[in-house]
């Protein structure tokens, strides 16, 4: 891996006061079998566990980071504009969870040696969740295992720099850790890789290097915890204000990026039939008319 390229993916000094528990939840769209894949995932990677299901959401730990399956029926299909990177430390571990997660899935990227990496592949599993399998270090990333990655691309191609603004501008902890740009060819000057925090979360984002007929859907959304309503009002504000409002706490925002700006006691409080009632008929979550 070039220097500039390690720098880039890995630099240790933005990442020494990040908090290791990450505020924000991945949430992924399921047809229906939102157990079944994350009961999956939890049997390959280490250290990780369910924490609760039941028939609409399925809750994982995979390794510290914290997921959410809903089993929302065919509406909705994942696709490779938001993938996981896995930084794994042996490349016995990176051809472990390759056999694992690939069986019934597709290869996008074989597994072998490129120039960031002497062993890394991009895969789509049996679910469609896509899995960009990295050799680096964990020490590195501030122990986050699993990376949300997003690819602009389709519609958004070209938009990454723009929307890293954006997020500056939301996120009052934004850091980012320098932007690496494609030196030639048709997306000269876009985003080639970029990694940032937000919310006390690490991403990493890019312009994809070939057109795409995707974009950015429901498929993948990230779940911002918000401490009370002043919180949820910040968020759901500056994400709507160009982007554009849904239903129950979804929302988009102006690259297409999906968020859920919920309670953090969201689990209590849709264990009432009543909440979840009144839940369905709102656009940004208002806990006072919850109660």
């Amino acid at each position: 891996m070039s220097t500039l390229f390690r720098n880039l993916f890995y630099n240790k000094s933005v990442f020494t006061q990040m908090d290791n528990n990450s505020s924000i939840t991945l949430s992924l769209w399921f047809d229906n079998n939102a157990e079944e894949a994350l009961k999956h995932y939890a049997s390959i990677f280490p250290d990780s566990y369910m924490s609760n299901v039941n028939p609409v959401v399925a809750s994982v730990n995979l390794s510290g980071v914290n997921f959410i399956g809903i089993n929302g029926g065919p509406i909705f299909q994942i696709n490779p504009s938001i993938s996981m990177m896995v930084i794994c430390e042996s490349e016995e571990e990176i051809d472990t969870l390759w056999h694992q997660l690939l069986p019934g899935g597709a290869v996008l990227m074989a597994l072998g040696s490129y120039p960031w990496s002497h062993r890394y592949g991009w895969l789509q599993d049996k679910y469609n969740v896509n899995w960009q399998l990295y050799l680096g270090k964990l020490s590195d990333v501030h122990n986050q295992k699993i990376v949300p990655t997003m690819m602009f691309c389709g519609s958004q191609q070209g938009q990454c720099k723009k929307a890293l603004a954006f997020y500056q501008s939301v996120f009052a902890d934004y850091r980012s850790d320098g932007i690496l740009k494609y030196p030639n060819g048709e997306m000269t000057g876009q985003i080639q890789h970029t990694q940032f925090v937000a919310h006390h979360s690490l991403f990493m984002a890019m312009d994809s290097g070939v057109p795409q007929d995707f974009t950015f859907n429901e498929g993948v959304s990230f779940v911002i915890h918000c401490k009370d309503q002043e919180e949820i009002d910040y968020y759901w504000n500056k994400l709507t204000e160009q982007g554009k409002e849904s239903m129950c706490g979804w929302c988009k925002d102006p690259f297409g990026v999906s968020w859920q700006v919920v309670p953090d006691n969201i689990d209590k409080l849709i264990s009432s039939p009543s909440v979840n009632q009144a839940l369905m008929k709102m656009k940004k979550i208002i806990i006072a008319d919850l109660n």
